[in-house]
């Protein structure tokens, strides 16, 4: 069972070793604060929506699963849409339209068809919780890397005033810290295969 949630974080990481989720990963990452709150976003749904399409998967007819997977879904997207709005508008507005966008989220429907879709109500839950704490911390990496080096910040508090490479809070920057992390994550796993080898 711990199998179900731990392998989420690295394993099976949907940023780092699936390419899930790409376009928030890359759109809303240019700070902390909009890779946590899209991160703690698409958790919430990918944890409801697991338990809900697992809860159901009995009664629903197999020809038509996919379009109640995307109706369960987007119920919680919009209850997330709807509460941060009124909760957190400055967050609501910083993310923008990746918000209504967590429903067509690859990573989330993936989830619910290979694994909500046919497994038990708590490893569904597990899964959801795993797969949601890895795509947040790959989210809070990636946020952490780019808003330091690109505005000498972390969470909007300046660390450093003459640290300002401005490449990496724009679009490309986005691709290169994302290159750079799975390059040093690849040769971490080469030196462990070669140790054991």
């Amino acid at each position: 069972m711990l199998n179900e949630f731990t392998k989420g974080i690295y394993k099976d990481n949907p940023v780092f070793k699936q390419a899930l989720g790409l376009c928030p990963t890359l759109a809303v990452t240019n700070s902390v604060q909009g890779g946590l709150g899209m991160g703690l976003a698409a958790t919430f749904v990918l944890i409801c929506s697991n338990l809900l399409i697992s809860l159901i998967r009995g009664i629903v007819p197999p020809k038509i699963r996919i379009p109640i997977y995307i109706v369960v879904i987007a119920t919680f997207v919009t209850i997330v849409d709807l509460v941060m709005a009124g909760f957190l508008p400055a967050l609501h507005k910083e993310l923008g339209i990746f918000v209504p966008l967590i429903v067509v989220n690859c990573m989330i429907l993936g989830r619910a068809e290979a694994f909500a879709g046919k497994n038990s109500v708590g490893l569904s839950f597990l899964d959801g919780l795993g797969m949601g704490v890895g795509f947040t911390a790959a989210l809070v990496l990636l946020g952490t890397i780019r808003e330091f080096l690109g505005n000498g910040s972390l969470f909007g508090v300046p660390l450093v005033s003459d640290l300002k490479v401005l490449i990496m809070i724009l679009p490309p920057g986005a691709f290169l810290t994302i290159g750079f992390v799975l390059v040093f994550l690849n040769w971490l796993e080469q030196r462990a295969t070669n140790k054991n080898s």
